[in-house]
């Protein structure tokens, strides 16, 4: 018995390591920033630029950005995910597919401004930009999710009675959830980097710093902009891993 429990006992401490190292590491890098700030032989330029009120600035619109279009695509993805993969949607889930693929394929910088001069330069131009460019592996992954499910499970399922629904909800998302929330990991972190974006049509972020570091050739401005961003990245990076470890069906863990 030993034996047995060895193995998985080890799976859980390394991803208990993994969970533990990578906020230290973001903690450990974020601080050595903050007293780079603070000590750092920085030009009154960069001095006005990354002063600690427009940091927060920055980070709080770059933040809004991501959490809005991160719900919107949840809520719209997954639920439409899930629809495909029903008997009566089945055949038009190629169709859908390509269009979310469109939405990937497109530079994302090109997507962002086309759609800003359609519906004007706007915090929600930026939203609509980031969500198309971000549906694909949320509404990829829900599919293949559930389409992995084990036919045998769900049959068993139906034989003692259970609906559709009944189905849907007890054996066919619990099973798929490692495969949708990968998808949803990935989907996050494109939102934080793509979002740098924004700036370009006047819905701020940390994209900002990137681009008055270009314009004023200020490389300090610009690294710490995209350091920020990075950090940012892995940090809901990190928030994803722990919902996944913690969604994850028991047997799975």
């Amino acid at each position: 018995m030993s034996d047995v429990l060895r193995p998985q006992a080890a799976v859980g401490t390394a991803a208990w390591k993994g969970l533990v190292i990578q906020p230290a590491v973001i903690v450990l890098i974020l601080a050595a920033f903050v007293i780079w700030l603070k000590l750092g032989n920085l030009s009154a330029t960069e001095r006005a630029t990354l002063n600690p009120g427009d940091l927060l600035a920055y980070t709080g619109q770059h933040l809004a950005l991501t959490f809005v279009s991160s719900a919107i695509v949840l809520a719209g993805a997954i639920p439409l995910g899930v629809l495909l993969t029903r008997r009566p949607f089945v055949k038009v889930s190629g169709v859908i597919l390509a269009l979310a693929n469109f939405g990937q394929a497109a530079p994302a910088i090109g997507l962002v401004v086309l759609l800003a001069f359609w519906l004007g330069f706007s915090f929600w131009s930026a939203v609509v930009a980031l969500v198309v460019y971000a549906a694909l592996p949320v509404l990829r992954n829900t599919m293949v999710g559930i389409q992995g499910v084990d036919e045998r499970l769900v049959e068993s399922a139906r034989g003692m009675g259970m609906s559709s629904f009944s189905v849907l909800m007890r054996v066919e998302l619990p099973l798929a959830v490692p495969v949708m929330l990968s998808g949803i990991r990935t989907a996050l972190v494109l939102i934080v980097g793509s979002a740098t974006l924004a700036t370009f049509i006047g819905a701020g972020g940390l994209g900002l710093l990137i681009t008055t570091g270009v314009n004023l050739f200020l490389p300090r401005v610009l690294v710490s902009g995209a350091l920020l961003v990075a950090l940012l990245a892995l940090l809901i990076d990190w928030l994803g891993r722990v919902v996944e470890h913690y969604a994850r069906p028991k047997g799975l863990r």
